[in-house]
């Protein structure tokens, strides 16, 4: 499998150390050999047609400095030259209008690649188009890294309860808010005190508008409304309530009777929405920390919950590595 990686930040970089790790268990497992033949960051390109050396590009400091760099190439202006069978497109999200990553989905699939994104943006804007493209032009595409970063949500309903009827879902999905409720429940601070901590502590960013205002959770939202329940919905179809005006008050009048106040994110009905709602403390839901959550109602099956870590760069790219795992494995039944 010949495969070009879009997007070199933390996610793109963990990417590239999990299949550098993973390489002689990949092939010794699934027959799966791998080759890089293009790694695409916002400055340039590594590009070699025999197939990049991972660990040294991981391992320069400067890299500019490495043989297979190309300056200011982008995937865009690369894509007609590159022999490859995947494109792993990991670049920043933008949910309002999905560039750049939109435009390298497409491009790859009308090349006739198979894709795996983590980018939510596009997905976000085109979910139901990126679908027909793929289905017109026999490609496979997968996106178990744009939810909830390592928990396996698409893959458990694809592949393990592909039986069952999807009644509906309730999760939290974004873990600086979780973080936050979580320190104003057991610390008694306040919204502000919460956030100032978290942006210590990396789990948010200086502007961390797109969590606590619920953006970030609505998004993973309305994928998993399209890719599960086979909806078409965008983000201004989800009611958004974010966390910035639940007071330290509430929180304790909802202690006192034994519930917590979570930001939960919930589809039932053909009604998708993110908000901060009461839930019993002894609550599948009832998770803490920066961990996500998805629970899952089904007719067979009943009530299936995972919880796992809702992002990392480590953590998407398993969701990655097991979207190509897939692929490789669908291909090679189809062959």
């Amino acid at each position: 499998m010949d495969i070009a990686l879009v997007g070199f930040g933390s996610v793109g970089k963990g990417v590239a150390q999990v299949f550098s790790k993973k390489q002689n268990q990949l092939r010794q497992k699934y027959d799966l050999s791998f080759s890089f033949k293009g790694i695409f960051t916002s400055r340039g390109a590594f590009l070699d047609s025999n197939g990049l050396d991972l660990q040294s590009i991981l391992n320069i400091r400067d890299l500019t400095a490495h043989s297979s760099w190309k300056n200011d190439l982008s995937f865009m202006e690369s894509i007609d030259d590159l022999d490859v069978d995947l494109v792993i497109e990991v670049t920043p999200t933008n949910i309002d209008h999905g560039e750049p990553g939109k435009s390298h989905i497409i491009s790859s699939i009308k090349k006739g690649c198979d894709v795996v994104t983590a980018n939510k943006g596009p997905l976000v804007v085109a979910f139901n188009e990126l679908q027909r493209l793929c289905r017109r032009g026999r490609c496979i595409l997968r996106y178990e890294g744009s939810v909830g970063g390592g928990i396996p949500v698409f893959n458990l309903v694809r592949e393990t309860l592909q039986g069952n009827t999807i009644h509906s879902l309730r999760g939290i999905l974004n873990g600086t808010s979780n973080f936050i409720l979580t320190q104003m429940t057991y610390e008694r601070t306040s919204f502000e005190s919460a956030l100032k901590t978290a942006q210590e502590l990396g789990y948010a960013e200086a502007d961390p508008a797109a969590d606590v205002e619920g953006i970030d959770a609505a998004s993973k939202t309305v994928i998993l409304a399209n890719g599960l329940f086979g909806m078409n919905k965008g983000i201004d179809d989800v009611f958004i309530q974010g966390i910035t005006k639940v007071t330290p008050e509430a929180i304790e009048l909802a202690k006192n009777d034994n519930f917590l106040i979570k930001h939960i994110a919930s589809i039932e009905d053909g009604q998708i929405e993110v908000a901060p709602r009461l839930i019993p403390v002894t609550s599948t839901l009832a998770v803490n920390g920066t961990l996500n959550v998805i629970s899952l109602q089904t007719d067979l099956a009943k009530e299936i919950t995972i919880i796992g870590r809702g992002a990392g760069g480590e953590e998407t790219a398993s969701a990655i590595l097991s979207d190509v795992i897939n692929i490789h494995c669908a291909r090679t039944t189809l062959s």
